[in-house]
């Protein structure tokens, strides 16, 4: 399994960056797939999931309104579309996969909840300059 992260780079605040999620060696549209981000010394944190099948959405309290993530089932990609962005953003991104569990164990993973996803990717970098 490979998840490859794509569209990250610096962009000034109140910008708009796209993040792309390609992953292979899966049944893409059997698996949840979630964005994730970690800043120098501070902890992961969630940002945004979209469920299989039904196309459920969760996002983190600190990017709500601002984030919108969607899936092409047809080119295994999610996408995660980030506007207004703020200097607080700046991050690595990762995107993980998951298909264990509901979609409420998955989702709580957003809000910092203590459940893992099975494949992760290798990030991409978000610099928002103030």
């Amino acid at each position: 399994v490979q998840l490859v992260e794509s569209g990250g780079g610096l962009v000034q605040a109140g910008g708009s960056l796209r993040l792309s999620c390609t992953a292979s060696g899966l049944v893409f549209d059997e698996y949840a797939i979630g964005w994730f981000r970690q800043a120098p010394g501070k902890e992961r944190e969630g940002v945004s999931c979209v469920n299989s099948g039904d196309g459920a959405t969760i996002y983190g309290d600190s990017v709500k309104g601002r984030f919108t993530i969607s899936r092409d089932n047809a080119k295994n990609t999610v996408y995660l579309q980030m506007n207004s962005l703020k200097p607080e953003d700046t991050a690595v991104y990762y995107c993980a996969a998951t298909l264990r569990g509901s979609w409420e164990l998955i989702a709580s993973a957003i809000q910092g909840a203590d459940y893992e996803y099975d494949y992760w990717g290798q990030g991409t970098q978000v610099t928002v300059s103030s």
